[in-house]
């Protein structure tokens, strides 16, 4: 397999697993760090480290699509000030990781089963010498959660519909509640751009 050019990246970076991290080594010079899954629920000392380093950096997460990615991911994102979290999503793709026997229970890859350059143009936008900073620029998007509801993306009956329909074009997981949503556009796209996807909505 041909070799690619890693990525470095100035953020700490926290995925779920071991299996994870080794597949970020082969796409990334970061500092890596690991919830060892559950883990983080039960280890004080893991989440008294991440939130140390947010406290001297902004921190980059990067969990699994699945419910158990979203559980991981939700509770580190209440423990960090979501100015100093940058939020990055898998898609949702159909597949089992080759060192599993069985697929996950909702059926999809997670991190460790994503292509390299996939997962290298998901963190392009925050290497160093790539473009404008993405974390920068998410601080100077204006996207608000006033926009979404004059979209239609929350506050209304079939806001999750919507939402669900705006993440499957931008290949981010379905499910994603108003403020999640709202910081991943933040980061992925400049407000013209929204714009221009809600109306194709």
């Amino acid at each position: 397999m041909a070799e690619i050019e890693k990525l470095k990246i100035p953020y700490p970076v926290i995925v779920e697993g071991k299996y994870d991290r080794l597949r970020l080594i082969s796409v990334i010079d970061a500092q890596i760090y690991t919830t060892d899954g559950f883990g983080v629920f039960s280890k004080g000392e893991k989440l008294a480290l991440f939130r140390a380093l947010s406290e001297k950096t902004p921190i980059i997460l990067l969990t699994d699509s699945d419910g158990a990615g979203k559980l991981i991911r939700s509770h580190i994102a209440s423990s960090i000030p979501r100015e100093k979290l940058i939020q990055l999503y898998i898609p949702q793709i159909k597949g089992k990781e080759k060192r599993k026997a069985e697929p996950s229970k909702e059926g999809t890859l997670g991190v460790e089963g994503m292509e390299r350059e996939l997962l290298r143009s998901i963190f392009a936008p925050y290497a160093e010498g790539i473009g404008v900073d993405g974390y920068l620029q998410s601080l100077e998007n204006p996207l608000s959660k006033a926009d979404f509801y004059r979209d239609g993306l929350s506050g209304r009956d079939d806001s999750a519909k919507k939402r669900d329909e705006l993440a499957k074009k931008l290949s981010l997981p379905s499910g994603m509640t108003a403020n999640a949503l709202l910081a991943a556009l933040k980061l992925l796209l400049t407000y013209e751009e929204y714009l221009e996807k809600v109306k194709e909505l």
